[in-house]
C-alpha cells in the first residue's frame, strides 16, 4: 500500500527538509480512516501487552529453538492485530513498496547510527560505566546452528520492535494534534524523542538497569532509526535499517570474538 497522502489542511512544511513530499502519517488526521482515542488507548494497551510478554518470556527456561519465536512474533502480530481491529483494511499504509532506493536507504541509516552510536557510547562510557548487551554472550556460547536460529528470531522480533515504536508514535502525535492542539512539527518533534526514550526504558533489563545508558545511548540509537520512518512513512524501511545496523553489529562482534580465541 502507498504511503497516506499528505492532508490539505496540514501544515504544507515538512518536519525537515529530506521527508518524502507529498506524504503524511496516517491516522491522527483521519487519513485513511479516523481512530478515536480511545481506540489509540485500546492498541497502545495491545502494546503494552507484547511488550510484557517478551520480557517475561525471558525468564522462561523452555527447551528447544522454536519457542523464543513466539514472543518474538507476538511483538509484532498482537499490536498489528489491534490496529487492525479498529482500522480493518488500512492497517497495512504502515507499509510501503520496497524497491532499490529503500534499500539504500535502510544500508545507509544503519550505517549512520553505528556511527552515531559508537559516538554516544564513547562519551557514556567516558563519563559513567555501561554495562554490555547479555545477546552478545548468549550468541557466543551457540553453536553455529544455533547462531542461525538466533539470527532468524531477531528478524521478527525487530519488526516488532518497530512496530511498538511506531504505534505510539502515531498515537501521541493524534494527541499532541487533536487533544492538545499543537501544530505538526511540534507535535512530530515530541512525540519522536517521546518514544525514542521509552524505547530506551524499555532495554533497562538487558542493560542492567543503566538509565544513563538506555536513555543516551540507546535512546539516541533509536531516534536514528526512527529517521527513516519520519522520511519515507514506510515500515519496511525503518524495519530493514534496524535489522541491518544490529546484524552488522552482532556479526562483527563475532568476527572479533573469533579473533580473540585464535590469539
Amino acid at each position: 500500500m502507498n504511503p497516506v497522502p499528505a492532508h490539505p489542511d496540514h501544515d504544507p512544511q515538512r518536519f525537515f527538509r529530506w521527508e518524502d513530499a507529498g506524504t503524511d502519517f496516517p491516522f491522527y488526521g483521519g487519513t485513511p480512516v479516523a481512530v478515536s482515542h480511545w481506540q489509540w488507548v485500546f492498541v497502545v494497551a495491545a502494546v503494552v501487552a507484547a511488550c510484557l510478554g517478551l520480557v517475561l518470556s525471558a525468564s522462561l527456561t523452555l527447551e528447544g529453538w522454536i519457542w523464543p519465536f513466539i514472543p518474538a512474533l507476538a511483538l509484532a502480530l498482537v499490536p498489528l492485530l489491534a490496529l487492525a481491529r479498529v482500522a480493518p483494511g488500512s492497517w497495512t499504509c504502515l507499509f510501503g513498496r520496497v524497491g532499490v532506493r529503500e534499500v539504500r536507504l535502510m544500508l545507509g541509516f544503519a550505517l549512520l547510527n553505528i556511527v552515531v552510536t559508537m559516538g554516544l557510547g564513547a562519551i557514556v562510557l567516558a563519563l559513567t560505566q555501561v554495562a554490555p548487551n547479555s545477546s552478545t554472550g548468549q550468541l557466543a556460547a551457540l553453536d553455529t546452528v544455533g547462531r542461525i536460529a538466533f539470527f532468524a528470531k531477531t528478524l521478527p522480533q525487530l519488526l516488532g520492535e518497530e512496530v511498538i515504536t511506531i504505534l505510539p508514535f502515531l498515537a501521541l502525535l493524534h494527541g499532541f494534534t487533536r487533544g492538545l492542539g499543537w501544530g505538526r512539527k511540534a507535535a512530530v518533534l515530541a512525540a519522536w524523542v517521546c518514544t525514542s526514550v521509552l524505547f530506551g526504558l524499555l532495554h533497562l533489563p538487558t542493560y542492567d538497569w543503566n538509565w544513563v545508558q538506555c536513555i543516551v545511548v540507546i535512546g539516541g540509537a533509536r531516534m536514528v532509526l526512527t529517521l527513516p520512518w519520519l522520511m519515507t512513512k514506510n515500515l519496511w524501511v525503518s524495519t530493514g535499517a534496524h535489522i541491518a545496523n544490529d546484524w552488522m553489529l552482532f556479526a562483527v562482534w563475532l568476527w572479533g570474538a573469533s579473533l580473540a580465541g585464535k590469539g
